[in-house]
Formats: C-alpha cells, structure tokens, sequence
C-alpha cells in the first residue's frame, strides 16, 4: 500500500478527536511519572492519544517508553515521531552555525550535518530542528550565532548541504533524520535586534533575500519547516496564510510538514488577533499543522468543529465544515509525515541504530573548529614555533562550558579541552595561564549570562591586582596569546545586545598586555560579529574563533601553531564600532555614497574615524600569499540565451599550502529600482600547494542578475534588463578587480 493510501484509511477510521490529537506536540518534560509514580500531564495525554509527536527527549530509552506508551494509547495504533534541537551538532558539538558558515566548505556542512543525524538518530529521534536559515544582518540579535551570515547566496547553499547531511537520500534512510527548515521568515531582522520583536520591509528585501535560503532548502528535500514568533509587514507569521500557505506551499510547492514554534500559537493572542479560538482558528486557516508545547489546539478545535467561528473583528469567518476540513488537511500532513519517515510501517524504525564513533565526531569538530576560525589580522607573528614561551591570558584560556556555545542541548562541557591543554598537548609545553580579566563587571549582567547554568564565574580580586598578574606573565613570556569574548549565553535566544562590542574589563586586559610590548595574538571566542576598536590596532594578530564546539580550542591551537592552515572568510561584516549596525556588504546605493572616508553631505558617521579597522564580508587572511590575475571575459557582450566565462589565474606565491575561497559579485548601474551596490552571485574553493598556480572558471548567466519588483507578496515579478553588468572578483567583498559585461536584450 502506498503512503496516500495508508494515510487515508487510517484517516477513514480516525474520530475527530483522534484527529486533533495528532497536531498536538508537547514537551517530553517531566516524562511519563513523577516521584510518586504519579501520572504527568505527558503521559495522561500519551494514554487518552491526545499526542502527535514529542521534543526534548535525551535517551533512546525514555524514546523507546513513550513510543510504546503511545502506541497502547493509540486506538489505531498511531505512533509518535520524536524532535529536537540539533542546532550545531548533537552530543558532538560543533562550532556555531554562524562559525560554519565562515568556513564557506559546502562538503564540511553537509558532513557535520550527517553526524550531528546520525547521533540524533541513534538516541531514536526522527527530526531536528535545523538548519536554522535566517538571514541577518544586525549582529546585535543573539540568534545571529545560530544562522548562516548575512547572504542569500551563501546561506542558500548552505540551506541545501545542511539538509542533504541531515536527510541523506531521502526520509526514511538509516541514520539519518527529518530536517526543519526554521524560522520561516525573517526572523533575523528584528527592529532595534530585538528578539521576538517584528518586522517590516519592502517585499522585494523579503523576497529576494529572506526566503531563498527556505527555497534551497525545499528544492533540496527539506521535509519539515518552523515558522517564526514575530510578525512580518505586520502580519505575525503564525498566522501568516499569504507567506505559509500562499508562497511555501503554492509558489515553492512545498508539501511537507510546518510546525509552530514553542507557544507561537497561544502568543498570537497576544500579538493582538484576539482570543484563544480565534487564534487558533486563524493559526490553522494559516497552515500550522502543529501546535507546540501551548495545546490550544487540543483545547479549542472541538468547539470550533461544532460551532465554526464568526469573528468579524478579525476578520475571519469559517463554517464548522471548514474548520473540519482544516483540521483533516493537517491531520493528514502530519501523517504522511510519519509515513515518509517510515514510522506507520514501523513505529520503532531507527531505534536500534547504533551511533557512530565518538572519535569519529571529534576528528571532524576539530577540522570544523580550524576551517570556521578567521585570521584576521597578522603581522609576520603567526604561526608561532612549538617551543615559544606562551602566555595565555583571560577569561577563556582555560574554559570549558562557554566553548560549547549556545543552543548545544545534548552537549557536555567535560568534553571540551580547553585551550590551555590543547596547546600543551599540541607543543609538548604547557602555557602559563593567568585569569587577566573577569568576562563582565556588572554582577546583574553577570546572573543573566547564567541562567542555564554557571558559566561565568569571577575572581574576586580587584581588578588592578588582576591586570598587574598578567602583564607580569605577559613579560615573562615570547608571546602573549589573549583568549577574550562572549559567554556563550551573551549570544543565541533571547540575548539581544545594545552595543556589540568586547566587555569593558576585556578591553582593558587587551591595552595592558599591549602596553607590555610583547608580541600580542588576540583570540575572539564569541556568538555574533564584534566591533573589536581598538584591539584591532592593538594585536599584532588576530584570530576570530568564534563558539567552537568540543573541539574549538584544539582547533584553534592547530591554527595557532601552524598545525592547519587558516581558511575561514567572514559570513558576516564586522561592524568597525558598535553604533554601525545593522550593516552589510550589499547595502543599496544612495545619491550620495559614501566614498570611503568622512565627506560632508555624503553618507558615513560623523564620529567614526576614516581609519578605523574594517573587516568585510569575505574577508581573512591565511598563512599563504595568493596572488590574483586580471579577469578575463570570454566576450564583453551577450544574448540572453548564452552563457560568458569569466577566466582569472591564481598564484600560491607564498611556502606554505593556501585554501582560498574566491568571491564573484556583481552591480547593475542602470536598473528599474536601486540595487546593491555590489551582491554576491557565486564563489569557489581552490586549494593551492606553495608555488601553484590554478585557474579559476565561473561561468555566468543572464538569470543570475534578475532582481524582484513587488508591490505585494502576490504580484512578485522577476526582471532583468539588458545594458550593463559590473563583475567584481576577489578574496572578498571589497578587495576586487572589476570587468564589465553588457547584455544585447
């Protein structure tokens, strides 16, 4: 039988009651007892078949009994499908998603991917909630950390590798998971960086670059997708029928699953769409086929089923026939889930998988850790010899907790190696370790970074004795490394920050150790983009290392000691102070640009200085030197229908191996609307031995310069005019060589 088939006759058989059961998805919580061996909610819901899938749980085992328990409650024997946060690996935690993105390595996504399901998969879950695809470009969101930088390109093909890793060739396979494409949509770009705060934008930003990251991960397979807390151009996307059930599941023909986020239902009652039943009646007209953790669907679709609902305040009016209707087309989505997933054949399928080697995982999260990191700045300092004299110096030389990162559910802090053994292990020599600096000075701030758990803790010495300790070790040594940056809780949800820069009491470590003299490497572990200031003139290196995972530390010594090589390039623009944001690379053009230092009348900041340390998007250095040729078009002009090569040679002229990463944007001068100044419209790895030369091929299309023109989400016209192109190569977004090409029609 196929899986139609099976999903209609279960569904034939199916009360309606049975049915809203199915789009409830709660918590695993407290379990199936309590202390007393008392029922709990969760299980009293399990036995009345009031479930349709659960998150949350952390062991095959308690899996295995909820199943089982579900299953005896089921009258037709409907099992459960099983969720989590997978957000950036399972129980091997691999460096942020936004670290991941910098390394610009499709192969290395797709393969944490796999691992991070495989692991997932052996503990008996069937879907992770990830990747997680929102665009952002105000570093001062938390959940910048979780997400793939501030591109559309690069996130879109970051969409596709994550959700082959995760899926592999399709649901059902072994090992491998349902993948969740989340937040649908614009989650990222909140007003002010607030979380959960809501949206507003023209409809070409939306469409051009909000949702293809989710079209990539569709076209790719992606059999589940989140929608998002806020409210997009004032619609919240709970109950959001024009983007959900309008452009996912008509324009990208979507026909997958799409769940709530935690108590997104029941908060649309606070976003102002009216009571409970009107909130659900509108959050199921608008595609949610779940409802998470809040159970407003359990409790209010009855009554709706029997009544209908006549809310002319809202504007909304369905018979009770329609709310029946609605209830079966997500009654039966989330059953043809399971089928897919193989669970209707099978409700233990997957459950005796075993995991892959732990070892296996930690070899990849090392490479991951090495790959993800960007040198940014370094002055003939790096690497440093095995046997050099270290310093190592603040707040995270020797942590643990906070190298996780946020959103690391399953992860263990005891499997990290700090950086501190990492480098003794690495060198045969053990760094002398100082404290330098406490992370924060505020002991309010100081509570709120632990709220998952102590991960900050301080020395209680004052601060003069503190620094006067570490420049003392800092004169002792050959080398100071400064091991500065976030706790993992100053980034990810709910961790919105008003000025995106270094704390205080790190700051001031970095001018001390300075002031010593001493040759200065600054490693930055953190959760967003950061304006470093001054530290940025202050280092004589400097290493942007992000979150790494269980392995971020010995990656970052690898780099450190020469042991791999630096290839990371920045998925996000560093802000050059803290009051820039938001920012990108590919802002719109103005009458009157800014022309790279203050002018009068002309775009820019009064009070930023014209030399003020910039890293763009694109932008890192390695330990080779690669030189760039001229570009080279295959013909300056061309027809719609035909394709133009454009040619450019590359050079390792440096000793040491390169992996560069070669960028193509492009500009439309002339075009119906303004435009980005420059976008990125493809880019290319190229390994290179010391001495080799190589060339490069991209090869260009007249689709790749269409643009959208919008004046509403349902009259979306792509264009593209014929006239001049501006194509601009090189290792970043503004370090480029420029060729034009003209399009005849």
């Amino acid at each position: 039988m196929g899986q139609g088939a099976a999903v209609d006759r279960l569904m034939a058989g199916m009360t309606l009651q049975e049915k809203i059961g199915q789009l409830n998805l709660l918590p695993a919580g407290q379990g199936l007892v309590t202390g007393a061996q008392a029922p709990t909610t969760l299980s009293q819901r399990l036995d009345a078949g009031q479930v349709g899938a659960i998150f949350g749980t952390k062991s095959l085992e308690s899996a295995r009994a909820m199943q089982k328990r579900a299953l005896a409650g089921s009258r037709l024997g409907i099992p459960l499908f099983f969720a989590e946060d997978v957000i950036h690996g399972h129980r091997t935690v691999f460096p942020l998603n936004i670290a991941l993105a910098c390394s610009w390595d499709m192969a290395l996504i797709e393969a944490t991917s796999a691992h991070a399901a495989a692991e997932a998969s052996a503990e008996g879950l069937h879907q992770v909630y990830a990747p997680m695809l929102d665009i952002s470009r105000d570093p001062r969101w938390g959940r910048v950390a979780e997400g793939p930088g501030e591109d559309p390109l690069l996130a879109s093909r970051i969409a596709a590798a994550a959700t082959r890793g995760f899926q592999g060739a399709g649901l059902g396979t072994p090992g491998r998971v349902a993948a969740c494409l989340k937040h649908f949509v614009a989650y990222g770009a909140p007003q002010s960086g607030r979380d959960y705060d809501n949206v507003s934008m023209a409809w070409e930003d939306l469409v051009e670059t909000y949702l293809p990251p989710f079209a990539a991960g569709i076209e790719a397979g992606a059999a589940s997708i989140m929608v998002a807390f806020n409210a997009v151009n004032r619609l919240p996307m709970h109950a959001n029928a024009p983007l959900v059930e309008g452009w996912l599941r008509g324009t990208c023909g979507f026909d997958g699953l799409v769940v709530s986020d935690y108590t997104g239902v029941k908060e649309l009652v606070a976003h102002g769409l009216g009571p409970a039943p009107v909130a659900v009646a509108r959050a199921l007209h608008a595609g949610i086929d779940m409802d998470m953790v809040g159970e407003d669907y359990l409790h209010e679709l009855p009554a709706l089923a029997h009544a209908g609902l006549d809310a002319p305040e809202a504007g909304l009016a369905l018979s009770a026939a329609d709310v029946v209707r609605l209830i079966d087309r997500a009654c039966r989505r989330v059953l043809l889930f399971k089928a897919r997933l193989g669970l209707l054949d099978d409700p233990f399928r997957g459950m005796a998988d075993s995991a892959p080697p732990r070892a296996e995982g930690r070899a990849l999260a090392r490479k991951a850790a090495a790959q993800s990191a960007v040198l940014l700045k370094n002055d003939g300092l790096l690497p440093l010899a095995p046997g050099s004299r270290v310093a190592l110096i603040g707040p995270f030389a020797a942590d643990r907790a906070n190298m996780l990162g946020t959103w690391a559910v399953s992860g263990r802090a005891e499997d990290v190696e700090p950086l501190d053994r990492a480098i003794a292990a690495l060198t045969g020599r053990a760094p002398t370790v100082c404290w330098g600096a406490n992370i924060v000075d505020e002991p309010w701030l100081e509570a709120r970074l632990n709220c998952h758990g102590v991960t900050v803790t301080r020395d209680p010495r004052d601060e003069t004795e503190l620094l006067a300790e570490a420049v003392a070790a800092a004169l002792a040594a050959d080398v100071v490394v400064a091991a500065v940056g976030e706790a993992k809780e100053h980034a990810g949800e709910s961790s919105s920050r008003l000025s995106v820069d270094l704390p205080a009491p790190q700051r001031r470590l970095i001018a001390a150790l300075a002031g010593t003299g001493k040759p200065l490497l600054v490693v930055v572990f953190a959760g967003r983009p950061l304006a470093l200031g001054e530290v940025a003139t202050q280092a004589d290196a400097l290493l942007y290392a992000w979150h790494g995972g269980i392995a971020g530390p010995e990656g970052v010594a690898d780099l450190i000691f020469g042991a791999a090589e630096p290839s990371g390039r920045l998925a996000v623009t560093l802000p050059a102070h803290p009051g820039e944001v938001p920012l990108t690379y590919a802002c719109d053009t103005t009458g009157r640009p800014w022309p790279g230092r203050f002018g009068k009348f002309l775009t820019g900041w009064l009070d930023l200085p014209d030399d003020a340390p910039r890293f763009p998007f694109g932008f890192g250095l390695g330990y080779g030197a690669v030189r760039y040729g001229a570009p080279i078009l295959s013909r300056d002009t061309a027809r719609a229908g035909e394709t133009v090569t454009l040619l450019l040679g590359i050079e390792n002229t440096g000793n040491r191996p390169a992996f560069e990463t070669v960028q193509l944007y492009a500009s439309d001068p002339v075009a119906r609307t303004t435009r980005p100044g420059r976008k990125l419209i493809d880019f290319q790895q190229v390994a290179l031995a010391p001495g080799e030369t190589r060339e490069v091929r991209f090869t260009i299309t007249a689709d790749q310069f269409r643009y959208p023109l919008a004046p509403t989400l349902q009259t979306v016209e792509w264009v593209r005019d014929p006239g001049l192109i501006r194509l601009h190569v090189g290792p970043n977004s503004r370090d480029t060589q420029e060729v034009e090409l003209a399009w005849l029609d």
